[in-house]
């Protein structure tokens, strides 16, 4: 493979003007990947680029609009977080047809059930810490849920 240094730099170039970390160009069989340190995707795992140009902002001028942070990190330090204190599927209801323990807005009770994780074949009921209303429901009936994960928020 014949290494093209000019357009390796044209993407480092790229990664700066843009803030992004690593940037993936595919044309046919050939692809090219510029990673700005950090770890690596292995191949085919990250999704290829296919116009580099898309990348860059049309218009340098309009301001750029801030990201949001997303909910489960403003919930994660919320004082009303309940977090998974395990590895698990998350599982909303006491069986696929019953109706689900809570939903947002719902008021519930301290020691009230709130989900159930499962985690090797034992079913493991999430008690709520505290009374209060559900404000944020932020796990999904059947999803893998990792420890410390917020699930839900009670204020």
């Amino acid at each position: 493979m014949k290494i093209d240094a000019d357009a390796i730099r044209q993407l480092a170039e790229l990664l700066e003007e843009t803030g992004l970390t690593e940037i993936e160009v595919a044309e046919g069989e050939k692809m090219l990947r510029v990673n700005k340190g950090g770890l690596v995707a292995p191949a085919g795992a990250a999704h290829a680029v296919p116009n580099v140009q898309s990348l860059m902002p049309s218009d340098p001028t309009i301001p750029q609009v801030p990201s949001m942070t997303p909910p489960s990190q403003v919930a994660a330090n919320h004082p009303g977080a309940v977090t998974s204190p395990m590895v698990g599927t998350a599982y909303m209801a006491p069986e696929p047809s019953a109706p689900n323990f809570i939903s947002k807005g719902a008021n519930v009770k301290e020691g009230e059930t709130l989900l159930i994780i499962e985690a090797m074949k034992v079913m493991n009921p999430i008690k709520a810490p505290k009374s209060g209303t559900i404000t944020q429901i932020l796990v999904d009936n059947g999803q893998p849920v990792e420890f410390g994960e917020v699930l839900v928020v009670i204020e």
